[in-house]
């Protein structure tokens, strides 16, 4: 969880926020894998099991026989990068990433559950939903549990 702005260099090199690196090595994972958000202008790092788990489940619903569904496979693993830390904490985000996400210098970090999402900081594209259609959305989703 986490909420985190940060800058990159001139290289596109970014430092994972400390509170992320923690999480990250007390679960032991030594390599993420970013790739561009299916729905929204970011990126995702996944922690390598994650993404394991996330292509064992994708892979178990697509029929390998079948056109359009071996496409979406393949898009979806088309456009992923292996991420290693180096030992200052720092990793490079593409130019190629960079101009998908909108990024110039600042970005964000925030941690969505098992994944942390980077978005460009600089107000074009905004993660959140203004607080009154938070309020209600989430209302509505949770108006039915007792």
């Amino acid at each position: 969880m986490g909420n985190i702005e940060a800058k990159t260099d001139a290289k596109g090199r970014v430092f994972l926020p400390a509170t992320f690196r923690k999480v990250l090595q007390t679960e032991g994972v030594e390599q993420l894998v970013m790739r561009k958000d299916v729905h929204e202008r970011c990126l995702v790092l996944y922690p390598e099991s994650v993404w394991n788990e996330q292509m064992d489940r994708l892979r178990a619903r697509l029929n390998r026989w079948n056109r359009q569904q071996q496409q979406i496979f393949r898009q979806f693993v088309s456009d992923v990068e292996l991420v290693a830390l180096d030992g200052n904490g720092r990793f490079l985000i593409s130019r190629r990433y960079q101009e998908m996400a909108g990024i110039e210098q600042a970005v964000r970090f925030i941690g969505v559950g098992d994944t942390i999402e980077i978005w460009a900081a600089n107000g074009e594209e905004e993660p959140f939903m203004d607080a009154d259609a938070f309020g209600d959305a989430l209302e509505g989703l949770m108006d039915d549990i007792a």
